[in-house]
């Protein structure tokens, strides 16, 4: 579809938004990047990643890139609390070895891929590089980041923790580590903002996902562009 009918599409749609809802659309629309994105390996505890889904949406992270090797996520309603309706949702499951199809993936968008977990060469949180575009990988509870994503990675980032427990749990510390770096992105000179067309695909999802029938409704648009 063009640009110029994607637009008159999102119009079309909107008119069956309320105009509350089309100005938080607008609002919040600027502060959504793909600059910082998530990637889950295998969490088998979809509360804890429903959670993580609910942080990526308060802190404006976009992507959410979801493997399932061994694992199956169902988003769990009531901890996400509509969070993943707002999201681009990417499950990788089609594959033998979907953590690094989805590694290989993101290395050709031009991402830095950052394993959170404590390692022999890792950086603590304040002093991790920004200046590329950065894929977080969070790895299950019980035992972390594959080899392969660790194996892959191009960098290792870790929490300071000064307490006897060696580490938080994954919806905590996608909720530090989101907090300290999608503020850092925001204060620095990097290009972190979404392009005017990914804006526009982003509400028009968005409005899809409010309006009632919307398989209708946008029939409804392109039958009257034919005639």
């Amino acid at each position: 579809m063009l640009y110029q009918q994607k637009i008159e599409l999102l119009d079309f749609l909107e008119s069956f938004v309320s105009e509350n809802k089309k100005s938080l659309f607008q609002r919040i629309i600027e502060f959504r990047t793909r600059y910082i994105t998530m990637v889950l390996e295998d969490i088998y505890q979809p509360h804890n990643a429903s959670a993580v889904l609910r942080t990526c949406d308060c802190f404006g992270v976009q992507d959410v890139h979801i493997i399932e090797n061994r694992n199956m996520y169902e988003v769990n309603p009531d901890v996400a609390l509509g969070s993943s309706k707002w999201l681009t949702l990417t499950k990788y499951n089609d594959g033998e070895n979907n953590t690094l199809d989805t590694i290989n993936k993101l290395k050709s968008k031009g991402y830095s891929i950052v394993a959170t977990t404590p390692h022999k060469n890792d950086t603590n949180l304040g002093q991790l590089d920004l200046s590329k575009k950065t894929a977080l990988l969070f790895g299950t509870e019980l035992k972390g980041l594959s080899n392969v994503a660790l194996e892959n990675a191009d960098a290792f980032v870790k929490i300071p923790m000064v307490g006897f427990t060696e580490s938080f749990n994954i919806s905590v510390s996608a909720a530090i580590i989101l907090h300290q770096l999608t503020g850092k992105m925001r204060e620095s000179n990097y290009n972190w903002q979404l392009t005017d067309e990914e804006k526009l695909d982003i509400r028009l999802d968005w409005a899809r996902n409010v309006v009632k029938n919307p398989d209708l409704v946008e029939a409804t648009f392109l039958d009257r562009k034919t005639k």
